[in-house]
């Protein structure tokens, strides 16, 4: 029988388990269950028999990939994929996809709370500033960004918007100010929402030349990956420009200077929260699962990411 294994250090809500589970059986396929372990290398003994894999923030090494014997498609579930080794699966014609748009709207939400988070003063008390007719930038125009726009134009903010992958169009109908360049859109708004992934054009890419381009009162809100962001210009922004704010929900490898020396001015979560959300928990899951039944049974490749 066709197995799929969900592997999950930290496991799928129960109720998502459950829809996970009724999609698989109901397709004729076999349920197989890793959680919250612990050794890497219970993983890639796990995958050894299995004929599809889906994770969540657990890592498809390459190792993990060529323990896979059988295994034909990885999803992970939730719109980031860096934690799949692409061309370890492309090189054994392995199939990875990922669930775009399930996971949107909290990360979208989240984005926003952070934003009230740091124009209130971390909630202490302090005198802040509202967002209401503050300029934010969306910088990357996808799922998230989409939805974050959506929101902020609720809170009576101006929204621009910079993704030169997306039609200009689809921007401007979406009510969102088009920019012609990323140092336009960072030179304009006082707020920018990070939504890009990290690769090699992008890692260390939000550096100081553009973030001191931003105005008086500037706050930078990251609740796509670490990686994006130059940390030494981080630093120097954060000593240089007392005005300047920045929130997380992944704390940079810095994060221990930053905290005790820029406590109101910077901040990170404990853990990386933009998909922790009930409702996210299960929509991941589940779509995860339909993708692979869809490619198992139907050969549907439509979120692929290793073309």
């Amino acid at each position: 029988m066709t197995k799929i294994l969900v592997a999950t250090e930290k496991p799928f809500a129960a109720v998502a388990v459950d829809g996970i589970k009724k999609t698989i059986t109901e397709a004729g396929f076999e349920l197989v269950l890793l959680e919250k372990y612990t050794n890497p290398n219970d993983l890639v003994k796990a995958v050894a028999e299995v004929d599809a894999l889906i994770i969540r923030s657990d890592k498809a090494t390459k190792e993990v990939i060529e323990a896979g014997r059988n295994l034909k498609i990885i999803v992970r579930a939730g719109a980031g994929y860096d934690n799949i080794d692409l061309n370890a699966a492309t090189a054994k014609g392995i199939v990875a996809m990922n669930t775009p748009g399930q996971n949107s709207n909290a990360v979208a939400e989240l984005a926003m709370g952070m934003m009230v988070f740091m124009a209130r003063g971390n909630f202490k008390g302090v005198s802040g500033s509202e967002l209401k007719n503050k300029k934010l930038g969306i910088h990357a125009y996808g799922w998230v960004g989409k939805m974050v726009a959506n929101i902020a134009k609720g809170f009576g903010m101006q929204v621009y918007a910079f993704d030169p992958f997306v039609e200009k169009s689809v921007i401007e109908k979406d009510g969102v100010n088009v920019v012609s360049s990323v140092e336009e859109l960072y030179s304009t708004c006082q707020y920018i929402s990070l939504h890009i992934p990290a690769n090699e054009k992008t890692k260390k890419s939000i550096n100081f030349d553009l973030i001191s381009k931003m105005p008086k009162g500037a706050t930078i809100v990251n609740t796509a990956r670490k990686e994006v962001i130059c940390e030494d210009s981080l630093k120097k922004m954060l000593a240089e420009r007392p005005d300047f704010k920045y929130i997380s929900d992944i704390a940079p490898d810095c994060h221990a200077d930053l905290v005790s020396t820029y406590d109101g001015r910077y901040y990170s979560t404990p853990k990386k929260q933009g998909a922790e959300t009930s409702e996210a928990n299960i929509n991941a899951g589940i779509a995860a699962a339909k993708q692979i039944v869809n490619f198992l049974k139907n050969g549907d490749r439509t979120y692929q990411v290793n073309k």
